[in-house]
């Protein structure tokens, strides 16, 4: 009997010790699972996904279960910020660019893991390449899929250009465009001066689409033929760049920048000869080829300059403020390099910059229109 309790006595001990440690590697599990989890959702959080979608909630003890018993469960896939870095340059140097343009079929990104593929969606189009455009024009939402894990890049939009051949006679469809300074005939001064490669089309749908941080596609196009849709743009992402760069600038002179009005963006170059009040407009104006615009800013909403230094009236020298800001961005980013024009109050409005991104440097003043 002696014997028999003390048997008995092992194995209780014993069966003490195989629950301790059951329950030790349960607690164990919970906590690898409750990090994971929490991981997940962080990194969802970074890349703009619903942790739901990143990671599908499933019951713990089923979790915990097939980890306990299954040493080879895979775990949960997600994307994290590293695996995004390779579209970081499509941010631009501000970082706060929110579109790309590439004509049909090109190269939208480079550096992508190997295991990537994009996922374009515009309209009822839904196109899966190795982030090569898609062949038709518009404006798409981009998407990046590794493996069962897909990421919505929800402040980035990849609009690909109708082609410049798509244009005869100076227009596409009912919107008139005109003809290039180059286009029928001699040689462009700069490459930059050369026909562009293709239009952005612009409709009623995606007219609000953001570009940076503080503009949109609308604020760019050119102010005629108002009930013609569609219209179509030139807008260079470089330009959206310094201008952001320019309102950061602004903000470090302490000038608190809420709203900045494009008086004059894209101007095509049936509108740069003819529309509207033409004093001063060049022939080989910037603003044709979309990597320039007149600027001022209205933080409070009259249409006007606001008074940015402060001297009690509103004059070219407070467009001159804005100049010194695009001098700042300059000198510390060299590849946005350009024209800045500052220009008087003329014709019906206030002072305002031209800044534009032509390649190299050009200052001037005037009256009439940059």
């Amino acid at each position: 009997m002696r014997k028999l309790y003390i048997y008995g006595h092992i194995f209780r001990w014993f069966a003490v010790v195989v629950v301790l440690l059951f329950v030790a590697g349960w607690i164990g599990a919970v906590a690898d699972l409750r990090e994971q989890q929490r991981e997940i959702a962080a990194a969802a959080h970074a890349a703009g996904v619903p942790a739901a979608v990143a990671a599908p909630v499933v019951p713990a003890s089923r979790q915990i279960t097939g980890a306990l018993l299954d040493p080879k469960a895979p775990t949960t896939a997600f994307i994290n910020d590293a695996m995004l870095e390779f579209l970081d340059p499509l941010r631009g140097e501000s970082g706060k660019l929110r579109f790309t343009t590439v004509t049909p079929g090109s190269q939208v990104a480079t550096g992508a893991p190997e295991n990537a593929k994009a996922v374009f969606t515009g309209g009822e189009e839904r196109v899966e390449t190795g982030f090569v455009a898609p062949d038709k024009p518009g404006v798409y939402k981009l998407s990046v899929q590794v493996d069962q894990a897909t990421s919505a890049i929800r402040d980035l939009s990849v609009v690909t250009l109708v082609p410049f051949a798509e244009k005869q006679k100076g227009r596409i469809g009912l919107y008139y465009l005109g003809s290039w300074p180059f286009e029928n005939g001699g040689t462009p001064p700069k490459p930059s001066y050369a026909n562009p490669n293709g239009f952005i089309e612009v409709t009623r749908e995606n007219e609000d689409t953001n570009v940076s941080e503080h503009f949109r596609l609308r604020d760019f196009l050119t102010k005629d033929q108002a009930n013609v849709w569609p219209k179509y743009l030139l807008l260079n992402p470089k330009l959206i760049d310094k201008l952001e760069l320019v309102i950061t600038e602004l903000q470090a002179m302490g000038i608190p920048v809420k709203h900045v009005t494009i008086m004059s963006g894209f101007r095509t170059p049936r509108y740069n000869v003819a529309g509207g009040n033409t004093e001063g407009r060049a022939n080989l104006s910037r603003h044709m080829y979309g990597d320039a615009s007149d600027i001022f800013v209205d933080n409070d909403g009259n249409g006007m300059m606001d008074d940015l230094n402060h001297d009690g009236r509103v004059d070219a020298r407070d467009a001159e403020v804005i100049l010194q800001a695009a001098e700042r961005v300059e000198r510390k980013t060299p590849s946005l390099v350009g024209g800045v024009g500052v220009y008087s109050a003329c014709c019906g409005h206030g002072p305002f910059t031209h800044i534009d991104v032509r390649g190299f440097r050009a200052r001037w003043r005037g009256t009439g229109n940059g």
